[in-house]
């Protein structure tokens, strides 16, 4: 072990995932920092990392990667630090940051020295953050971006493909504008909008304060992003404003015209619009996209003791690990009373072929 050494500062969730994930070759050697010294106790207890470097900047002298799996803002210094470090001249440096334009724009810098930046975005999440949550295989079958200067060498990029591969997900390189417009519209943008159905709710809720009790069901699933770190959306936010602002113009103009559509009662356009809109969403792939998912299995089941008991017990005997349970009390637009997550796709296509054989209840897939 040894021949390829990685250094990954940052170990919450995605960095402690890569280097678990870059672990399935022997020939890494994988490093670790981050700011927190019981982080960094917990990763070496977990075997996450195979060594836990007490200053990056000596760590990295004989290194063959650098990952940040930092934020933005902490990568974008750590990017300004490492200008005064002596790095090895074929030193791949990468990030995790899910905004690439502001980082690439530094990684311009870097280049003059001639240091070797690609940026990198795998597209994967969890319920859970954390060291305690990583897992080799959180990447698997998702995106995962990479947005490299025009100038760095193709040889490069390919080596650090190579090495990606490890965490079995789908590589695709891409400038970093066009990254961050794309992230602008499936992810960025649904936040802002998720965000703000549930201010609206709020505000109803001062005046009918039962409205909040009918949001358990759907209105609860579509809203689910507006749970996420507040700080880590305030981030994202401002530094891709300029791409949501643009989508927020759209946006404006797509209920403009929904309200042209209720103001004129064209019962023929309203259909258009939702059957458009059904369409569409019914032909979007089922993997991993820019928003976590969590791959929820909707099953009718029975109200009478034991029936959740049932379903948990097929599954614990089949060995599919669950992430969340819960019961849908308000109904209306989804099909079963019992939710339950899983931590991949194909453990709910498991599940889903457990209950099918096992069961005789109905199930229902998002």
């Amino acid at each position: 072990m040894g021949n390829k050494k990685i250094v990954v500062v940052g170990l919450g969730l995605i960095g402690g995932s890569i280097a678990l994930a870059l672990q399935k070759s022997t020939e890494n050697k994988i490093v670790g920092f981050d700011l927190s010294p019981d982080t960094i106790q917990s990763a070496k207890v977990l075997g996450v990392i195979h060594e836990a470097a007490a200053d990056p900047q000596r760590a990295v002298v004989d290194a063959d990667v650098l990952i940040f799996a930092t934020p933005v803002n902490a990568t974008l210094d750590w990017m300004e630090k490492i200008k005064q470090w002596d790095l090895p001249e074929n030193l791949i440096v990468t990030d995790t940051g899910s905004t690439k334009q502001l980082i690439m724009d530094k990684a311009l810098e870097l280049e003059k020295l001639g240091i070797t930046f690609i940026g990198g975005h795998p597209m994967a999440g969890s319920h859970k953050s954390g060291v305690l949550a990583a897992k080799p295989f959180l990447f698997e079958n998702a995106y995962y971006m990479l947005t490299p200067l025009e100038n760095t060498a193709k040889e490069q990029v390919e080596k650090l493909q190579n090495l990606l591969k490890l965490t079995s997900a789908k590589l695709l390189v891409i400038p970093a504008e066009e990254h961050d417009h794309m992230t602008s519209v499936v992810s960025h943008f649904p936040h802002i909008v998720a965000a703000s159905l549930v201010h609206q709710l709020a505000k109803e809720d001062e005046l009918q304060p039962f409205t909040k009790r009918l949001a358990a069901g759907g209105f609860r699933d579509i809203t689910r992003i507006a749970s996420s770190n507040p700080t880590m959306w305030q981030d994202i936010t401002m530094q891709n404003r300029q791409q949501i602002q643009q989508q927020l113009q759209m946006w404006q103009k797509e209920m403009a015209r929904v309200q042209e559509i209720l103001a004129s009662g064209s019962a023929d356009e309203l259909f258009d619009f939702f059957a458009q809109a059904k369409n569409f969403r019914d032909e979007l792939p089922t993997t991993s996209g820019a928003i976590f998912t969590s791959y929820d299995l909707y099953i009718d089941v029975p109200d009478y003791p034991g029936s959740i008991a049932e379903i948990t017990g097929y599954f614990a005997e089949e060995k599919i690990s669950i992430t969340n349970i819960r019961i849908v009390e308000t109904r209306e637009d989804i099909f079963g009373i019992l939710v339950v997550s899983f931590q991949s796709n194909g453990d709910r296509q498991r599940a889903a072929e457990c209950i099918r054989k096992r069961s005789p209840y109905e199930f229902y897939i998002s």
